[in-house]
């Protein structure tokens, strides 16, 4: 600890996350935002002299390439910022002895199970994305860094960002019907939950210099229950309309992933188990329902 704080270099700083993640920390902890161009995370050289120089206690890593079409035509980039540069990270991480918060995505796996995904099944990604942010992970493991959480999430979305809700909103204020796709199945997250594990993660660690102790590891975490884009459309529109808002739509069809075709494949079952979270941290998670409710009431302040 420096003093009284824990001081944390937040990398991504500039995203929907990283901004959730620096205006809900706790008290006890000191952010160093950075981001580019100032920040490039993909020149090893950059990343330890800084972090040297500032030798915080933790690292929590937003900054990805989260585009998944766009992978699909920069491989080679999103391999550098999804899974190479977090082996930096990692490196920079273990010479001062830091925890290393890192985020990644339901898209490590194929999406072929039919009951939630834990954090011990096999991972199998069939895209870009998916293959870089596993590069990623697996960085992490070769590093030989013990002080870490990789948490694993998905169907992100919060304020200050591109996301599903704010898309859907748009367009059902242009259109008189919609269709949306319904037999993809996993979970919203809200960013403020996201924020919220992250901080619980680390609170196992508090005070630690020794990697046995501390619930360090692989995590999944998202809201709790399930739906499709399709269900989720229908919530937001049901939700949107509760709160005053002015949408045109009438009509919302469901079709399937093959009616909407786009150059990266989406796991079809991405439902992640939650139950090692709620072990280690002893928090309990919304279900999605109430955090969309709880992400409109926060839009209209």
């Amino acid at each position: 600890m420096s003093g009284q704080y824990r001081k944390v270099l937040l990398v991504g700083g500039n995203g929907m996350l990283a901004r959730k993640v620096a205006s809900e920390a706790p008290a006890e902890y000191k952010i160093t935002a950075v981001d580019l161009p100032a920040f490039d995370m993909t020149d090893n050289n950059q990343v330890c002299s800084f972090v040297d120089a500032m030798q915080p206690e933790v690292i929590i890593n937003c900054a990805a390439y989260t585009n998944v079409d766009g992978c699909e035509a920069e491989q080679e980039l999103a391999n550098r910022v999804n899974g190479i540069a977090v082996g930096y990270l990692a490196g920079a991480a273990k010479k001062v002895d830091a925890t290393l918060v890192h985020i990644s995505t339901d898209y490590v796996f194929d999406g072929e199970k039919t009951a939630p995904y834990v954090e011990s099944d096999e991972t199998n990604p069939q895209s870009v994305y998916g293959h870089s942010k596993l590069l990623g992970e697996h960085a992490i493991l070769a590093s030989e860094l013990k002080k870490y959480f990789i948490i694993r999430t998905s169907w992100l979305y919060g304020s200050g960002g591109n996301n599903f809700v704010e898309t859907i909103l748009r367009l059902a204020r242009e259109r008189d019907e919609l269709r949306i796709v319904a037999d993809q199945v996993g979970t919203p997250t809200y960013t403020s939950d996201l924020a919220e594990a992250v901080f619980s993660l680390l609170r196992t660690s508090t005070n630690s210099k020794s990697p046995d102790f501390g619930h360090y590891g692989i995590y999944h975490f998202s809201n709790q229950g399930q739906c499709s884009w399709h269900d989720f459309a229908c919530e937001i529109i049901r939700q949107g309309r509760h709160a005053g808002l002015p949408l045109k739509v009438s009509e919302l069809w469901p079709i399937t992933t093959d009616d909407y075709p786009l150059p990266a494949k989406r796991p079809a079952y991405s439902v992640f188990d939650k139950t090692k979270y709620l072990s280690a941290t002893g928090s309990t998670i919304p279900a999605w329902q109430e955090s969309l409710q709880a992400y409109f009431l926060m839009r209209d302040k």
